[in-house]
């Protein structure tokens, strides 16, 4: 009984997170001048594929995907080395006030960033960065949740291990590379398909430091795009757009569904 009750709720989720994609999926679809018309907002009688050509000829989309490409392969790549190296330092070094450190580190868990906008764009200001890549990818090039998840995985991997590399001569970075990063495989990818899906999607900080088709990400271009229509939104072309955008997190979620539940599974994410 409590595994059907259990089978039951996750369809009903399943069901409610799929409905507003579907409508897009099918608003994306609809002609212009039967969007007022239709009677059935999941059903379209005469699909067309004019809203996409339409919102790819007016929206620069490969300027915006080449920017958030960059954006954020630039943060994951700095994250995992910062999250990398402190991790080790929590999990095996010993120093004078690390516990305390390390509770540092999990508060700002806790902070949401939104909190943090205005110093961090003060910062961004003060260094001449603003409107530039580099003010979006700054802020999060150090993750407290990835220290945690990683200082976790490490503390797990046998201490003998790492005291034979040293009798073989390894040094701290040669026993990281060869010890603990093999062993923590699952647990990168688990951050990093956390990471990759969280800025690919970022808006509130791209939005307020960009001002320049140039530097902007997907989603800051699409929301301006929407906002764009002196006569209301096109609901045809600015879904066809959305679906643009997160297509890329869509495919890869579907051909890679195995890795991606394993990977969160063996990283002890629950």
């Amino acid at each position: 009984m409590h595994r059907l009750t259990n089978q039951i709720v996750i369809i009903v989720l399943s069901v409610m997170f799929a409905i507003p994609l579907v409508w897009a999926a099918v608003t994306s679809f609809t002609p212009s001048d039967e969007m007022l018309t239709r009677a059935n907002p999941f059903a379209v009688s005469d699909p067309t594929s004019a809203n996409y050509i339409e919102a790819w000829r007016t929206i620069p989309f490969p300027v915006y995907y080449w920017n958030t490409l960059i954006i954020v392969a630039g943060v994951l790549a700095v994250q995992l080395l910062t999250a990398t190296l402190a991790a080790y330092a929590f999990a095996r070094l010993r120093f004078i006030g690390q516990s305390v450190l390390f509770i540092l580190f999990l508060v700002q868990i806790m902070i949401p960033p939104d909190i943090l906008i205005f110093p961090n764009y003060t910062i961004m200001k003060e260094l001449h960065l603003i409107d530039t890549k580099w003010a979006i990818m700054i802020p999060y090039w150090a993750s407290s949740f990835g220290v945690f998840l990683l200082r976790q995985t490490f503390k797990q991997i046998p201490y003998e291990l790492d005291e034979a590399s040293r009798v073989d001569g390894c040094r701290w970075w040669q026993s990281l590379r060869h010890v603990y990063l093999p062993s923590a495989r699952p647990t990168y990818v688990a951050f990093a398909l956390i990471s990759i899906s969280t800025h690919w999607s970022n808006f509130m900080w791209p939005l307020i430091v960009t001002d320049s088709v140039n530097n902007r990400p997907l989603t800051v271009g699409i929301a301006i795009f929407a906002q764009s229509f002196e006569t209301g939104a096109q609901w045809g072309t600015v879904t066809a757009a959305t679906l643009m955008v997160i297509s890329p997190l869509l495919i890869a979620f579907f051909f890679f569904q195995k890795q991606f539940v394993e990977s969160f599974m063996h990283a002890g994410i629950k």
